[in-house]
């Protein structure tokens, strides 16, 4: 399919009306690779189909240019071949001299320089061999790649076109820009005689459209035709290659494909451009070679330093390459497509790639370019000679983990250990900061380095030092060998209280680390509260190091409820105070501060600090950002707002799936709780057939699917067993030290089961047991929940009593969820009407609120609940309806807040007072309700 070549068509085809009538002419078809010159040439015959033409024509090859006389045979073979064989017997032999020098398989005569040539009397010959034919016919003569043609023929040629009077011919020949071979005085003959030259220009979008519908058979989508469009700038070659290498793969021409067709680097045309490119003459490879390398980075007067021409020399070649069509312009220094940087890189051998690349590292070192520019041209050679090298790695490295690029910072490092140069502390130091980097996705590779670089490190301070770049887990057991490298260390430097200034910071944090890898061992725990009492009621707290180990040790008294939550708050909320809020806390045991204000009820001050260090972390798709999202569904889940909590701790999990090791049980751990919180049965399930139950042994992660596992059963009716599965958990946690009632609820649910299987007594007993902890503990949710489940064993006013002290208490807690728990109980308790519809109509607000859409539908589904006054009719400010009207349309959040030109906080405000007016549980909801809304 030939489309938008009219004009060159009818150019031609009135070249030859004028040669009918004895007007002979020369035509040039021109222009850079891939534009279509051959397709045009192969079309011109059709335009001698009417009429009464001739047409000869021949194809050059580069790899025939060293057959002589090859293209004249081409064009005589298919006019003699035309030919009656008695005509073609008499031209034969009237021009005896001319076929034996031209046409026979005889050894051709030799120039003095050894070049065939053909004699004067031939040249003539071949002409005299046209007349008789142009005289019954017009002569359309073809030739394709003129640059390619062998030597004798185009002396012939040559001789031809300045002959061409007399002779009905139209001669069209194509000549690739970049190929104009200056020196050749019988190729710029050519060019000379050329009546006009033809230049086909490329495609539009509208034909790009034609050329996708015959490759799919089915009109392309407009983004998808422009991206094609973009991606090949109309460049037929480069368009039909990327058609069917997405063909190829299985893309269609929609809209979704659309950045595919731009991404895409067709290996055939990586092929095509890369023989093109050997065919150049050596200093345009060398400066597309200095292109290719430097990148972004491409100016003229470094390309022309690495490809070592001089200023006449680079513009010739830059010159040269725009005309091949491989640069978008002169000006730009840019490939007009991907393809084209493969090609080269494929065309240069690895020594050359190398010996570049070394190269341009040493220029854009001594014209001082940042380190990761320089280091970027590093990373593609395997060794190098600058002394230079490793510093300005490693200042590349400090660069990419600021941005928050620690994979790339690795990348760095790796090369840096390269060099053989570095031995003993300047080794272990580059191992050191690659660990460093490597420990928020590659916890494995970080031991590993750590413990190269120990042997190699000459003080215990030192050594200790190196063992705290491992990141602690915090829950669950890290590998043995970490545990065995910090008692190694921690025995070399020798305790905290024998040691002054940063050697004593290390111990300290050493001892951190050993005391909370003993959190499952009940006396372990014992010993680490005994020393935080032996701190005193106001431990100093001045240096990180003393933060760190009494983050530890709170989290023991957390654990074992050893301490009241009141205290617990307290010291927890002094350590975030003195504690700034940075990324790289996770990498401490600092994150077990959160764990202990959950447990305390007391999470409404951390948003604040969390979102600091939200804020200072840089670090997409690591470990760091599960254990984040970790943070914040925990502490959502504290307040309540399940759903939002499900948003934090899905996503969690899903980083988690490529870094089980640091974040896997945590994870999994916020979105059990979520699920437990949700009843949500499909998410139940889904955790029990995830990967916890397979990669851990942790006691937080065993206790986690066990109570999954209960619930499970309790949904499905197994009361009995979901009984005996809870039981089992609590008195594994009861051995295990782990008293904490609002961290291991399990005693609420038992209870309830108890009664389920006619067991009051237990029930009784377990409740009591419970209150006891609760009031022991002193969380506000941990003691209003206690209330709540002993009002239900009992009747009548004690039970009503006992309910309005669980409200009363819960009013001072984050849990809005438990309130609203609460209040429905006590609603179902009174008497229909004021009160009671007064108490679940809050609780209906309080439960939409926090996303908990099945204690909603219990609301709404009790008699006389007065749920109908947060029925869908309920007014909303004018704000709030717009903010639900662009939700409506399927926007997020920060898409609605770029809107309207807010905060993305301010719209969660929004929505979550909607959600209170409206009485529904989230955004699913909210959307089904507007077709009301706006009736």
């Amino acid at each position: 399919m030939l489309l938008e070549r009219e004009t060159e068509l009818a150019q031609v085809a009135e070249a030859l009306r004028a040669a009918a009538e004895g007007s002979s002419s020369v035509l040039l078809l021109t222009g850079p690779l891939g534009v279509g010159r051959t397709a045009l040439l192969h079309q011109l015959p059709t335009l001698a189909e009417s009429e009464k033409i001739r047409v000869l024509r021949a194809n050059a090859a580069p790899m025939e240019q060293d057959f002589a006389f090859g293209v004249v045979r081409q064009l005589f073979d298919s006019l003699l071949t035309g030919a009656p064989e008695e005509a073609r017997g008499r031209r034969l032999e009237a021009d005896d001299d001319v076929c034996r020098a031209v046409f026979c398989d005889d050894a051709p005569l030799l120039d003095e320089s050894g070049t065939p040539t053909i004699p004067e009397q031939a040249l003539y010959g071949l002409r005299s061999m046209l007349a008789p034919v142009s005289a019954e016919s017009p002569l359309l003569i073809l030739v394709d790649d003129l640059q390619w043609v062998d030597t004798p023929s185009l002396r012939w040629l040559a001789f031809l076109v300045k002959r061409l009077h007399g002779l009905r011919a139209v001669v069209v020949c194509t000549l690739r820009d970049g190929y104009r071979r200056p020196g050749d005085p019988l190729l710029r003959e050519m060019v000379d005689a050329a009546r006009r030259e033809l230049r086909p220009a490329p495609l539009s979008l509208g034909a790009t459209k034609e050329v996708i519908h015959e490759q799919f058979g089915v009109p392309g989508d407009e983004e998808f035709a422009r991206a094609c469009h973009e991606t090949s700038v109309g460049n037929p070659l480069f368009l039909k290659s990327v058609l069917a290498g997405l063909a190829m793969s299985g893309h269609r021409p929609i809209a979704e494909h659309a950045e595919a067709a731009r991404s895409l680097r067709p290996a055939q045309l990586r092929e095509r451009l890369a023989s093109s490119l050997r065919a150049q003459p050596r200093p345009v490879r060398d400066l597309a070679a200095a292109i290719a390398v430097l990148g972004d980075q491409a100016e003229p007067d470094l390309l022309g330093r690495l490809a070592g021409l001089d200023p006449i020399g680079f513009q010739a070649a830059l010159r040269h390459l725009h005309q091949l069509g491989l640069l978008a312009s002169e000006q730009e220094l840019r490939f007009l497509h991907r393809a084209v940087q493969d090609a080269i890189e494929s065309s240069m051998t690895v020594a050359e790639r190398e010996r570049l690349h070394d190269a341009a590292a040493g220029l854009l070192y001594h014209i001082g370019r940042p380190a990761e520019l320089v280091a970027a041209q590093l990373l593609a050679v395997t060794g190098s000679d600058h002394p230079w090298a490793v510093e300005v790695l490693r200042a590349a490295a400090d660069t990419a983990l600021r941005r928050g690029a620690p994979r790339t910072a690795a990348r760095y490092l790796r090369r840096a250990l390269l060099d053989g140069s570095l031995s003993g502390e300047g080794r272990a130091r580059l191992l050191i900061d690659l660990a460093t980097a490597e420990r928020g996705f590659d916890p494995a590779a970080c031991e590993r380095h750590i413990s190269q670089a120990i042997p190699l490190l000459t003080t215990a301070r030192l050594r200790a030092a190196a063992a705290l770049r491992i990141s602690p887990t915090i829950v669950g057991l890290g590998p043995p060998s970490v545990g065995d490298l910090l008692h190694q260390v921690a025995e070399d430097l020798g305790p905290a209280d024998s040691l002054e200034g940063a050697a004593r910071d290390v111990a300290l944090r050493l001892e951190a680390r050993l005391r909370h890898a003993g959190h499952e061992d009940p006396a372990e725990l014992a010993a680490a509260v005994e020393r935080l009492s032996a701190l005193g009621e106001e431990p100093a707290l001045i240096t990180s190091a003393e933060r760190e180990l009494t983050s530890v040790l709170l989290n023991a008294a957390v654990l074992t409820a050893r301490w009241p939550a009141d205290g617990v708050s307290r010291l927890a909320n002094r350590i975030l105070e003195r504690e700034p809020a940075t990324s790289g806390q996770v990498h401490t045991p600092l994150p077990l501060v959160v764990i202990g204000l959950v447990a305390a009820d007391s999470v409404r001050g951390i948003s604040s600090w969390l979102a600091m260090e939200q804020q200072t972390r840089r670090q997409g798709g690591t470990a760091v950002d599960a254990l984040v999202n970790v943070q914040q569904a925990m502490v959502l889940s504290a307040r309540g707002r399940v759903a939002q909590a499900r948003e934090y701790a899905e996503r969690a999990v899903r980083l988690a799936e490529v870094h089980w090791q640091e974040a896997g049980v945590v994870s999994t751990l916020a979105l059990t709780r979520v699920a437990l919180d949700l009843q949500d049965s499909v998410l139940i399930e889904r955790i029990l057939d995830g990967p916890g139950r397979r990669r851990s042994s942790s006691l937080a992660m065993t206790s986690a699917l066990q109570f999954v596992k209960a619930a499970q059963d309790a949904e499905n009716g197994r009361w009995t067993s979901a009984l005996e599965t809870l039981l089992a958990c609590g008195r594994q946690l009861e051995a295990s030290g782990w008293r904490n009632p609002v961290l291991f609820s399990w005693r609420p649910w038992a209870t309830d089961l108890h009664r389920r299987v006619g067991d009051p007594c237990a029930a009784a007993a377990l409740a009591e047991e419970e209150l006891l902890r609760a009031k022991e503990w002193g969380a506000p949710v941990a003691l209003g929940r206690a209330l709540r489940v002993k009002a239900r064993l009992m009747e009548g006013d004690p039970a009503v009593r006992l309910l309005r002290e669980s409200v009363d208490v819960l009013r001072a807690s984050a849990n809005e969820l438990e309130l609203a728990r609460t209040l429905v109980q006590l609603g179902q308790r009174l008497r229909p009407g004021g009160e009671a519809a007064s108490v679940l109509r809050e609780a209906a607000a309080l439960a939409s609120a926090c996303g908990a859409p099945r204690l909603v539908e219990r609301i709404r589904a009790a008699d006389g609940s007065g749920a109908s006054a947060a029925a869908p009719e309920a007014a909303l400010t004018r704000t709030e309806r717009t903010v639900a009207s662009l939700v409506g349309r399927g926007l997020t959040n920060q898409e609605v807040a770029a809107e309207l030109g807010v905060s993305s906080r301010a719209i969660e405000k929004h929505l979550t007072s909607s959600y209170r007016k409206l009485g529904v549980s989230g955004r699913r909801e909210l959307i089904e309700l507007l077709p009301r809304m706006d009736s």
